[in-house]
């Protein structure tokens, strides 16, 4: 472990200045002038400092949102139109904004590069009056009362009470996480929250508090999102139908903005967030890319401007914008790396050449790149542990044009770094920082020099590294010492340090004869006044770096000091002639770094690990250990809050679910878990794995409580305990069922192999053990994709012989998917089936007669698993619940089963495919196992809003004549209609001459032939299933 104090710049602190909201008058031009003003009192009555007329015109491009409020009503994210005047407002934006097209960018003048480049132009220009009347009008129009968004602040997420659940269903937790996105951390120190994805949901979780909340929108998987620097905007993308662009408020957890059809035909593959937070860079999947760049805080659904990218490109799956000119962005695949430059002139971008004979050196697959933080140059990380640097070609004759284009960029140096692949490369304050695959976070200065490294044995491939907001308080800090070093509130800076900054910058276009404090850099002899410094004449990246460096948010805060000697004092902040910030004690330079300077951050590996860094203590604390492969198996325990989840890659893990707390984990290393089951005592907990292989584990210490059994013929696909613990049974993908005997050995019981069949021809759907109606024993079933029932003879079968009771037929077309006990709601038992064509069927459980086929629920997929919810002694026994899984949603289904509609409600859980469901012993809860997203869901059950929402659908008829194409006054009613009246006719006789009774009611018999007229054609035997038989006299049809 390599270990290291490393110096980097000051971050600007957050003003201190009270944000009053924008009152919004008729008048743009008197409004514009009563924020000056209130800036400029807030200003003189906090520091004193005189008047600079060049200081808000500077700061107003380089506001960050930090701090932002909004006032006015909650903006709509699902309507039509949007409010975004509070966004803009926010945003220190004025709030008339100029809706720009496609194509047209930004009003002003197309933005220029200088050497070096990074100055911001403004886009706030042109006349606005009338967008700022229309928001007036609106805002007069309101109460008056706050919004969530403008009363949030940090940390309120966790602070509010548990509302009230108004869904059947809400996910109340998510374990594990998306490990190919990025983690980002929200908040340190006593409140460490991060922000990852799940699936489609984004996840913001209190560590230290074991709290979560849930950002949800999206109908598909999240595939990219990126956070703003103040950490306050998310964005998130998905890929898929309908895909979207969401931006979130994460103070509140409110989606502000919504971006519909953003590219309609293959979603998002890759956003970013320019440093301002206005403006969005997307680019769209599929084999032709789309670039798009966005102005989120305006209402228009179309981008700004946009550009399509060549094949050859490679797949772009990385983009970020350059800090300093939002103008800028890059983005890189793992061959060609692409800069882009967007204005009045729409999107351009350069494409520059690298191979391996550019330099004569392999330079490997990129992964990330960034611009520097002070020159003009860009920087892209490899997979062979080098550094290519890009820089702007310099002409002999200076061409406008070429400077305003991105197709001047060449790859100047490949600079090698280290042996090892790496993964991240980021720009933190004044420093370059990489992560690599063997989990080391290097960072270096703006010249590429070794600063520190940090490293650890456990951490894999780092994915991502985010910083803390703010750097933790130093444990030793004199107050005493800080107090008497300045002589006001104001910040410390030593003679000569602001323009050795200044002079940093290379700021070449400012020229004059005389000098300041002997500091050797030419200025005008406007810049000094009195001992302050105007900075209205410097570039925006003059104020940038002098903004960050001695952490000031105004011009009136710099002042030229002279430094007051203080005894106490060891240590005095400077700064090199590169820029960075060292350490000099008795003016000796080292490379030290200044624990004041230091920030805890977050590290997310490709192996579903979260640690924590802090700098000050130089340790790494794990924060989450997730599964990093496929979680297939998740299995609830009878009798308490357990819950058991297997993964693919070997890991076992139990959680309390109720505490979400983990409890004990195990790591299978031959193989993958791909089923889970505990017995209904709570004993055992048995686990069937890829390789065919089954354990049987003590449910408490998850050690073996027998030797492997590895009978199976392929993985193990169902397992499952008889309700007397004497059978233990499986299901494998080689269309084979396996059981096993509880025998007694020796004064104890133990677990033997008894025999195996191969008795389906396709998948095997399901394995069910029930008890027989005139005993106690036990009886096994499965049900296979060959459509076939097949009870098994557990008392008639031996060693290595199984024997079959009965095999039935139970579809004539359809597949069978699932199937369960249906609860004893009546003098008959049942068995419940559901197939592909969304179709529940009802069979006896001793004849295997078909007695109901109901229409099932229809959520665009049909059920693949059910299962029925437990219930508890203040229940009612004739009320029960039905959970179930589709391929992408989980839902719930009142019972009797009578095909209504409102009676079944679900949500989308996993859109890539839900692997596995499971409830919770006493019903309150329904876990989902999302497979290859590598979550698992807890949802809350709420069985009083799915009774009411089938209250409000109608009695007896009425929920069912929806159904019908039109409704009950449609044309297809009125046709059947007819028929039944024709049915009747028949029944009675064409030729009769006695009076005719019209009922509402046809014989049995006349059933096939009502069908056959509104055009569905069922087999007769179909109809025998169905036990339609005719005997007009006994029963009768509605």
């Amino acid at each position: 472990m390599c270990w290291g104090v490393f110096p980097l710049a000051a971050d600007q602190p957050r003003s201190q200045h009270a944000l009053k909201p924008l009152s919004l008058s008729k008048d743009p031009l008197a409004a514009a002038k009563k924020k000056e003003g209130a800036s400029e009192d807030a200003a003189k009555e906090k520091e004193g400092a005189p008047e600079d007329a060049g200081a808000d015109v500077l700061l107003g491009p380089l506001w960050s949102p930090s701090g932002m409020v909004i006032r006015g009503t909650l903006p709509s994210t699902w309507a039509g139109r949007q409010d975004t005047t509070a966004l803009r407002t926010a945003l220190r934006e004025d709030t008339a904004g100029t809706i720009h097209l496609e194509g047209a960018g930004p009003a002003g003048p197309p933005p220029a590069l200088p050497e070096p480049k990074g100055a911001i132009s403004s886009p706030r220009s042109g006349c606005r009056e009338q967008e700022t009347q229309r928001m007036s009008g609106e805002d007069n129009g309101r109460d008056g009362s706050a919004s969530l968004v403008w009363e949030a602040v940090p940390g309120m997420l966790f602070q509010e009470d548990k509302q009230t659940r108004l869904h059947p269903l809400s996910l109340s937790w998510v374990w594990g996480y998306n490990s190919s996105l990025a983690v980002h951390s929200l908040m340190d120190g006593e409140d460490r929250v991060l922000l990852y994805v799940s699936s489609h949901t984004v996840v913001i979780h209190d560590v230290l508090g074991n709290k979560q909340y849930h950002l949800q929108g999206h109908t598909n998987a999240i595939s990219c999102l990126c956070v703003s620097e103040d950490r306050r905007w998310v964005a998130t993308a998905d890929r898929g139908p309908d895909a979207l662009i969401i931006v979130w408020d994460s103070f509140s957890g409110i989606p502000v903005r919504t971006i519909f059809e953003s590219h309609p035909e293959d979603g998002v593959s890759a956003i970013a967030i320019s440093q301002d937070a206005k403006y969005l860079a997307t680019i769209s999947g599929g084999t032709v890319q789309r670039v798009c760049v966005w102005n989120w805080t305006s209402p228009t659904e179309k981008p700004m401007c946009s550009t399509e990218l060549r094949p050859e490109f490679g797949y772009q799956d990385y983009v970020i914008f350059n800090p300093q000119n939002p103008y800028e962005f890059v983005s890189n695949s793992k061959t060609q790396v692409i800069f882009y430059l967007w204005g009045n002139a729409g999107l351009q971008y350069g494409a520059p050449l690298l191979s391996s004979k550019t330099f004569n050196s392999v330079v490997g697959h990129f992964s990330q790149s960034v611009f520097h933080f002070n020159t003009s140059q860009a920087l892209t990380g490899t997979s062979a542990g080098k550094l290519v640097v890009w820089d702007t070609v310099s002409p002999c004759t200076p061409s406008k044009e070429l400077r305003v284009k991105p197709h001047s960029m060449k790859a100047t140096k490949l600079v090698p770094m280290q042996k090892d692949s790496l993964t991240v490369l980021m720009v933190f304050e004044s420093c370059i920082v990489t992560g690599d695959v063997k989990g080391q976070v290097k960072f270096y200065n703006g010249e590429l020099r070794l600063l520190t490294c940090y490293s650890h044995s456990q951490v894999g491939p780092i994915r991502s590294i985010s910083f803390s907001k703010t750097p933790p308080d130093p444990p030793s800090a004199s107050p005493a010492c800080s107090t008497s070093c300045t002589s006001s509130s104001q910040p410390f800076v030593a003679r000569g340090t602001l323009f050795a900054a200044l002079r940093s910058t290379r700021l070449s276009e400012q020229t004059g004869n005389g000098s300041v404090c002997g500091a050797g850099l030419k200025l005008s002899s406007d810049l000094v006044r009195g001992g302050a410094v105007n900075m209205e004449p410097l570039t925006m990246v003059a104020w940038r770096h002098v903004k960050r460096l001695f952490r000031v948010s105004s011009i009136a805060h710099l002042f030229v000091y002279t430094p007051v000697t203080c005894k106490r004092q060891k240590l005095c902040r400077c700064h090199s002639s590169s820029g960075l910030p060292t350490q000099v004690e008795n003016g000796t330079g080292s490379s030290g770094f200044p624990r004041r300077f230091t920030r805890n951050f977050i590290l997310s590996t490709s192996d579903a690990t979260v640690l924590h860094v802090a700098t000050d203590r130089t340790n790494f604390d794990k924060v989450m250990e997730e599964a990093k492969k496929a979680v297939n198996a998740i299995a609830c325990h009878p009798r308490q809050a357990l819950i058991a989840v297997g993964s693919r890659c070997g890991l076992l893990k139990v959680w309390h679910y109720q505490q979400t707390k983990y409890l004990v984990s195990r790591i299978f290393t031959e193989a993958g878990i791909q089923c889970l089951s505990y017995d209904p005592e709570g004993y055992f907990l048995a686990a069937g794995f890829t390789d065919g292989s089954i354990y049987i584990l003590d449910a408490v210490s998850l050690q073996s409580s027998c030797k492997e059994f590895k009978f199976s013929r392929g993985p193990v696909t169902h397992i499952s305990f008889s309700h007397d613990l004497e059978y233990l049974a499986t299901a494998d993908e080689k269309y084979s069922v396996t059981v096993y005997k509880r025998v007694l050995q020796n004064g104890s019981k133990c677990w033997e192999h008894l025999a195996g069949l191969r008795s389906h021809y396709k998948p095997i759907r399901s394995i069910l053990f029930g008890v027989q109606l005139d005993s106690n024993k036990p009886r096994l079933l499965s049900l296979g994709e060959d459509r076939q029932l097949v009870e098994y003879d557990l008392n008639s079968s031996s060693k290595d012989h199984l024997v079959v009771l009965h095999r039935d037929q139970v579809e004539q077309v359809a597949v069978p998917l699932c199937l369960a006990w249906y609860p004893q709601l009546s003098t008959e038992s049942f068995i419940l089936t559901a197939n592909n064509c969304y179709k529940m069927k009802l069979y006896n459980t001793t004849t295997k007669m078909c007695r109901k086929t109901l229409l099932g629920p229809t959520y665009g997929s049909p059920l693949e698993k059910i299962q029925i919810l437990p219930t508890t002694d203040t229940m009612d026994p004739q009320k029960r619940y039905l959970a179930y899984i589709t391929k992408d949603k989980v839902g719930l289904q009142i019972l009797p089963v009578d095909g209504n509609p409102h009676k079944s409600s679900a949500f989308i859980c996993h859109p890539d495919g839900v692997s596995d469901l499971a409830s919770s012993y006493d019903g309150r809860y329904v876990f989902t196992a999302g497979g290859q997203d590598c979550t698992v869901m807890k949802w809350e059950v709420n069985l009083n809003a799915l009774d009411a929402a089938a209250s409000l659908g109608g009695k007896d008829l009425i929920p069912f004549y929806n159904l019908l194409d039109g409704g009950r006054e449609g044309e297809f009613f009125r046709e059947l209609e007819d028929y039944f009246y024709y049915a009747q006719l028949r029944s009675h006789g064409i030729d009769t001459l006695e009076t005719r009774q019209v009922s509402t009611h046809i014989p049995l018999e006349e059933i096939p032939s009502v069908m056959r007229a509104m055009g569905f054609y069922p087999s007769e035997e179909e109809f025998s299933g169905a036990d339609i038989k005719p005997n007009p006299r006994s029963a009768r049809a509605e």
